[in-house]
């Protein structure tokens, strides 16, 4: 049986972050993305300095997801000005939730969504919103089954070349 356990990732666990974002993110989406357009946009975004960046904004929460020793997934939640759409009022933004390819199916998944629930909850948010790229069905199901529905679409910049994604949220 898998023990997960989820905690707050801080600016001393910066290297294992990039490490968690960037495998995560190779896993979900290089097979789908031509080589130069991926490694540019890893390249700007989960750079160090970057993600320090990130880490340290105050509207910005990262949360790792753990099996024992191992980082298996990672959440970031946003609100305010650090939300990547100004679309929606008192609502806490889903920007990131990924696990490592290995642990995906297994409804571990869900510790991750329902952190971000709670937390929206705890900071007494009405909506919680999020994107997922159009040819994610897995992910767009998931979310569906939690709740969330299309309410709008975006322009996602993969690199240089433009990807088309779903805006779903969720009332609470």
């Amino acid at each position: 049986m898998i023990k997960n356990s989820i905690r707050l990732v801080d600016q001393s666990d910066l290297e294992k972050l990039q490490y968690i974002a960037r495998q995560t993110f190779v896993e979900a989406f290089e097979a789908e993305n031509t080589k130069q357009t991926f490694n540019k946009y890893l390249d700007e975004n989960f750079s160090l300095d970057h993600l320090k960046m990130e880490l340290e904004n105050p509207n910005s929460t990262f949360y790792f997801l753990e099996n024992k020793t191992e980082i298996i997934g990672y959440l970031k939640v946003n609100t305010d000005e650090a939300q990547t759409e100004q679309c929606l009022s008192n609502a806490l933004e889903v920007e990131r939730i990924y696990l490592l390819s290995k642990y995906r199916g297994q409804s571990v998944g869900t510790i991750l969504m329902d952190k971000a629930l709670s937390i929206a909850k705890d900071l007494k948010k009405e909506v919680v919103w999020l994107g997922v790229w159009e040819h994610n069905p897995s992910s767009i199901k998931f979310y569906q089954k939690y709740g969330f529905k299309i309410f709008d679409k975006h322009i996602f910049l993969m690199g240089d070349e433009e990807q088309l994604d779903f805006l779903m949220k969720l009332k609470l």
